[in-house]
């Protein structure tokens, strides 16, 4: 399921980055990289906020629908 999908707030398991070489590479440097633990902090129309690896990351859906945890 695409991180946008989740239902609930909580802890979650990165399985795999989908889209193009950008979108992975610009994905991994905000610190989504398989086998990452993240715990999804609130959820809006637009997007989510995440903590990953430490740090609070938004995301809008676009980017949050290329994260399969």
């Amino acid at each position: 399921m695409g991180l946008v999908e989740v239902v609930d707030d909580g802890y979650y398991r990165i399985k795999r980055i989908n889209g193009d070489t950008h979108v992975r590479h610009h994905l991994e440097n905000l610190g989504f990289v398989p086998g990452e633990r993240l715990k999804v902090i609130s959820k809006t129309a637009d997007g989510l906020i995440v903590n990953v690896k430490g740090s609070r990351v938004a995301v809008n859906n676009d980017a949050a629908s290329m994260v399969v945890v």
